[in-house]
């Protein structure tokens, strides 16, 4: 469990090893993803339009709907999972095979 109204989620694209960010926030509408990054682009990762190169990185602003719950697959298969930070606190998941990873807000 992580207490926190922002986060941001990262994870190495399995083919292409490319680092991708997103930074979500619960809202009164449930989880809003803020912002996105890719670190580069490749097969069937091109950056949307309007990103911007900053840094090295891709930057947009995703046009995608609150969410009630994110589900984070496990599979094992990528050679790693999902970080989920939070301030100074981060919390690796699904990096073994397993049950997905839900991530939602607590009542």
């Amino acid at each position: 469990m992580l207490a926190a109204s922002a986060f941001s989620l990262s994870w190495t694209h399995s083919v292409q090893k490319t680092e991708w960010r997103e930074n979500w926030q619960l809202t009164g509408t449930g989880l809003v993803l803020v912002e996105a990054r890719v670190k580069g682009s490749g097969a069937g990762m091109e950056p949307p339009e309007g990103s911007e190169l900053i840094d090295g990185w891709w930057t947009y602003r995703p046009k995608f709907p609150a969410q009630e719950t994110l589900v984070l697959a496990a599979s094992g298969m990528t050679g790693s999972g999902w970080r989920i930070c939070a301030g100074d606190t981060c919390l690796d998941v699904g990096e073994q095979a397993g049950d997905p990873v839900e991530i939602s807000a607590c009542n």
